[in-house]
């Protein structure tokens, strides 16, 4: 991030996101094909939550373009056996419905290679059904293989940052599956952001502007499973589809990214056999977005079970253990979110002031180090804006803060002392 960026966004409280009002009735977004820089895609498309697509050049040094495509452009099955095999993966059938999402079964590579090879002989057809490898933790299993380097432009990453300290998830995710196989209308997790590769393959987008969906939604208010099915324009079931715009339909080719902004509801399918790399992530230009998430999903948990607050002691606490088991996080673990990613960013501005090195893993620093010093204070900024506003809920004033590994007026203060110092030592003047 340079100075200019910085300079424009560092006062800002509420993110400067103008109205989706130019994509409801286009078919088009930014198609990137030349050099672009950091912070021209950060002041473009992050901070506003558009959406872009990267040409294939963006991805032409990946060794996964290369080994697991074959010459004419198609899924290397000998290649992906040879490094593979055995190793167990999740695999959805797109032919069924669990919720409004399809049921998942693990099983060996090899046979997953088995059935698709089997599925296009057949003329794209299976009494097993259409079958979908994906949200395969590829990079976590295979940490050693580097098939792929995250672009820049996606390299401030705290969801995987957090989860890689962690060191028990992460939300890197391989893809793999016949022409036909799709991913029901969603939007995704902790409405992050989310970039997808085309390997090899190509794929339709269906993308709705945030705040559309709400006109999908059924007189249950759930949102629908398959946004292109005629169940939409029964009126009784779903009362104002016709309120909403068309969706923003993207064909993306083999090699291309897309860049799926915060909070946009989507389907997608796949037009051939193909193989994607995905992952979700965020920072500071949506975390804001993650904690109105948040709050949301908080929300429905106590209307759920309202019936019970007058007759449970600890019924805000049990609140907080239900949204947890739903959604993967609740209002704790948010705020050791935070304290990781501010403690992260206030050891590289210590570091760089005083020439030691940090003792955090060498692709962090080495990430922290291409953003830059501006970065990291912007980072810090949105910490500390969005630890005020948890000051702010009474939910989080309810918690037992003696168990928080974040103290919130403690990190707040460290952080004013850290940007205070580090602007008298013109580390955020330099060009």
């Amino acid at each position: 991030m340079d100075r200019e960026a910085y300079r424009n966004c560092c006062s800002l409280v509420k993110m400067p996101r103008q109205s989706y009002e130019q994509f409801w009735s286009s078919h088009f977004v930014d198609y990137i094909d030349k050099e672009l820089s950091y912070s021209k895609f950060f002041k473009k498309y992050l901070l506003p939550n558009h959406p872009c697509m990267f040409s294939r050049r963006f991805t032409e040094g990946w060794k996964c373009r290369k080994q697991w495509v074959s010459e004419v452009g198609k899924p290397n099955f000998q290649k992906l056996l040879q490094e593979f095999d055995e190793t167990p993966v999740p695999v959805a059938n797109c032919n069924a419905k669990e919720y409004n999402a399809n049921p998942k079964q693990v099983m060996p590579f090899k046979e997953f290679i088995q059935y698709w090879k089997e599925y296009i002989q057949n003329g794209h057809s299976s009494p097993k059904g259409c079958l979908y490898l994906k949200d395969w933790h590829m990079s976590r299993d295979f940490p050693e293989h580097n098939v792929y380097t995250t672009p820049v432009f996606f390299s401030s990453d705290w969801l995987n940052e957090y989860w890689d300290t962690l060191d028990v998830d992460d939300y890197r995710f391989v893809y793999m599956g016949p022409k036909g196989s799709w991913t029901p209308f969603h939007a995704d997790v902790f409405r992050s952001y989310s970039w997808s590769a085309n390997i090899c393959g190509r794929k339709k987008w269906l993308l709705y502007p945030p705040g559309q969906e709400e006109f999908l939604r059924d007189t249950h208010g759930n949102l629908p499973y398959d946004v292109t099915s005629a169940e939409l324009r029964d009126r009784g079931l779903f009362p104002h589809s016709e309120e909403a715009c068309q969706p923003l339909e993207i064909i993306q080719e083999a090699g291309e990214i897309i860049f799926v902004p915060s909070g946009w509801h989507h389907q997608v399918y796949n037009l051939e056999d193909t193989i994607s790399i995905n992952h979700n992530w965020l920072n500071g230009c949506n975390v804001d977005i993650m904690w109105q998430f948040l709050q949301n999903e908080l929300s429905s948990v106590q209307k759920e079970i309202d019936e019970w607050r007058n007759t449970m002691d600890s019924w805000h606490q049990h609140c907080q253990v239900i949204m947890k088991a739903c959604s993967g996080i609740n209002y704790a673990e948010f705020a050791s979110f935070l304290k990781i990613i501010a403690d992260n960013r206030m050891a590289f501005l210590n570091a760089r002031s005083s020439g030691d090195s940090c003792d955090y893993p060498r692709h962090l620093s080495e990430t922290l180090t291409t953003l830059g010093p501006y970065h990291a204070a912007f980072d810090l900024q949105r910490v500390a804006h969005v630890i005020e506003c948890l000051l702010c809920n009474e939910d989080f004033k309810r918690l037992d803060h003696s168990t928080l590994t974040l103290q919130p007026e403690t990190m707040l203060q460290q952080i004013r002392d850290i940007i205070q110092s580090t602007r008298g030592q013109h580390l955020l003047y330099q060009e």
